[in-house]
């Protein structure tokens, strides 16, 4: 596999690992609160922090099956095409449903860049 898509793989990889870290583990910071839009009594709630754990798992899963696809499947263009495209998919409806086109933007480019670079190559 060609080492500018491992790079560019890793790099989303660890976007939603980060994205994890935010939503399990800090779960109600400052960074957290900024970075989804929400403000720290919303995130203090056992409700949401029941929620964004949750969400935080599947973020976390989607990383590492990013960076098995990457480094060590035997099938890794095909997996990474398609978890590019659930990830893309996954932030336009995030920018839609949200009516926040900048979602589409922070989760989404470089997957997106990612995905081109996959099929075309």
């Amino acid at each position: 596999m060609d080492i500018v898509i491992k790079v560019l793989s890793t790099l989303v990889a660890i976007e939603f690992l980060f994205i994890m870290y935010l939503e399990t583990l800090a779960t109600s910071s400052d960074r957290t609160s900024k970075t989804f839009n929400f403000t720290k009594k919303e995130l203090s709630s056992d409700k949401i922090k029941l929620l964004m754990k949750n969400q935080g798992i599947y973020n976390g899963l989607i990383g590492l099956v990013i960076l098995y696809a990457a480094f060590i499947s035997d099938n890794g263009q095909e997996l990474l095409i398609i978890n590019m495209i659930y990830i893309v998919l996954v932030a336009l409806y995030g920018a839609y449903s949200s009516s926040n086109i900048s979602i589409f933007f922070k989760q989404g480019t470089l997957a997106l860049i990612t995905l081109l670079i996959l099929v075309f190559s």
